[in-house]
């Protein structure tokens, strides 16, 4: 889980501190750069796997295709001054991991905060496209005695809080930065016993990669247990082409973020239940939320023959639909829907509008859906309360009124102080006056429900409207 961001230099996040729960609706005009919220959490995830070049060019890519120059990323990409990028991110990671080996591995202790430092490096010689630098990286512990005071969302401290926040550390990082005599950065792993371990030096400057990405073995558990974290936290963009493909079944059997693969996800997850039919009445059972859809059975449908899965629904008259006739939103709604099913689906889950294709009438069962997409933070963690994390964006007036307060922020753009001296327009996130995330520390100003009309009140120019006499 990701419970706090902080990001300087990228894009139009310059000095932004903000504070995740285990569901965040994040709401905001064309163009404020509630987007960049993603792409930079997107970018974090890919930079504990990728190359920092292939990380760089696959932000917002198209069907992984690596597009744009890395300078895209920085605040001042194409100005002639120097550039930097700045992250730190605060997590609670899983208990228990596997390396690339097979072998489990837990951690010394699950809170930590990772802080990263990029440079950009201009183009010379034969090369076309500059290259980052890696110019820091650190990771250490969060003493578990400060959680209270950093995990301010209302939780179960005796059920929740203590299942998932646990182990010991003193006082060495897990990872370091310090400069040899040139000025350099060298970055080094320290082992999991603390003090007594040896570390592992490299230098920073020709890195081609993070030191977390490197890490593939239980010797860091610590470290890959980080890497591992950052790794689950995937940005859906459920695209209906994808959804209405029928899988092969010789196709992977784990739903991707364009939603490919629903039909044997589904098969997967009935079966491992050990009652499909269960599975199938609950999934159905969710569809019949939505006003529009009538649902008397759906299950997926196999073809020995072509040897294809195809998800099949029955409508109260009888008639059956297989998934390619079936509307957009009625498919990203069934595609969320197979997730909610998934325990094996964990860590955190970003998605852009998802109330788009979806009928006015439907926006509450959309939003308790992905509601409960969400880990219940009164219980703790488990096959029936899988540890899930949800942020959504949207620009819908009525989704910020079916949300509860304490989970919305609010997007706007507002002049910032820039690394150089001068002002910038940047990304704010504004929480709502009085929730939790309205506190003395918090640099972020609270709106008032007065800041906020153009979400509760009728838009100016409305010419059908409900007329109260």
């Amino acid at each position: 889980m990701l419970t706090r961001l902080e990001v300087d230099g990228f894009k139009n996040l310059l000095d932004l501190q903000v504070d995740f729960g285990p569901f965040t609706c994040i709401a905001g005009v064309n163009g404020a750069g509630k987007s960049n919220i993603f792409d930079v959490i997107q970018f974090i995830s890919l930079l504990a796997d990728k190359s920092l070049i292939a990380a760089a060019q696959e932000v917002r890519g198209v069907h992984g295709e690596r597009l744009g120059d890395p300078r895209d990323l920085f605040w001042n990409g194409y100005s002639s001054t120097s550039h930097a990028m700045r992250f730190a991110a605060e997590m609670i990671v899983p208990g228990e991991v596997e390396d690339d080996f097979g072998r489990s591995a837990e951690p010394s202790i699950t809170f930590l905060r990772y802080e990263l430092e990029l440079g950009y490096t201009h183009p010379s010689g034969i090369e076309k496209i500059g290259r980052l630098n890696l110019l820091a990286e650190r990771l250490h512990h969060i003493k578990l005695g400060d959680a209270a005071e950093r995990l301010r969302f209302k939780h179960s401290a005796t059920y929740w809080r203590k299942a998932v926040l646990q182990g010991r550390r003193a006082k060495a990082p897990f990872i370091s930065t310090s400069v040899d005599d040139e000025g350099q950065p060298i970055i080094s792993i320290h082992q999991d016993g603390g003090s007594r371990g040896q570390p592992k030096p490299a230098a920073a400057s020709r890195a081609p990669a993070t030191v977390v990405s490197t890490v593939t073995s239980s010797d860091d558990p610590t470290v890959l247990a980080a890497r591992r974290e950052m790794q689950s936290w995937r940005r859906l963009a459920l695209e209906p082409s994808a959804l209405r493909t029928a899988d092969r079944y010789v196709d992977q059997r784990n739903m991707d973020p364009t939603g490919r693969h629903l039909a044997a996800t589904l098969f997967r997850i009935a079966y491992e239940d050990g009652d499909p039919d269960r599975v199938y009445a609950r999934v159905a059972g969710r569809l019949a939320d939505l006003a529009g859809v009538t649902v008397k059975d759906l299950r997926v449908e196999q073809d020995d023959v072509r040897e294809l899965f195809t998800v099949q629904l029955v409508e109260s008259e009888g008639f059956t639909l297989p998934a390619r006739s079936l509307s957009e939103g009625t498919l990203r709604f069934l595609a969320l829907c197979v997730l909610l099913e998934d325990p094996s689906v964990e860590g955190l889950l970003c998605m852009e509008e998802p109330e788009n294709g979806i009928h006015p009438a439907n926006l509450n069962a959309m939003v308790q859906l992905v509601e409960d997409l969400a880990v219940d933070v009164q219980e703790a963690p488990g096959p029936d309360n899988p540890f899930r994390q949800v942020i959504v964006n949207t620009h819908s007036p009525a989704i910020v009124q079916l949300v509860d307060p304490q989970d919305l922020l609010f997007a706007e753009q507002g002049p910032q102080p820039t690394p150089d001296g001068t002002m910038a327009n940047a990304l704010q996130l504004r929480p709502l006056n009085g929730t939790w995330r309205d506190t003395r520390d918090s640099k972020a100003v609270a709106v008032t429900k007065a800041d906020i009309l153009p979400y509760l009140t009728t838009p100016p120019g409305a010419q059908t409207t409900l007329e109260l006499t």
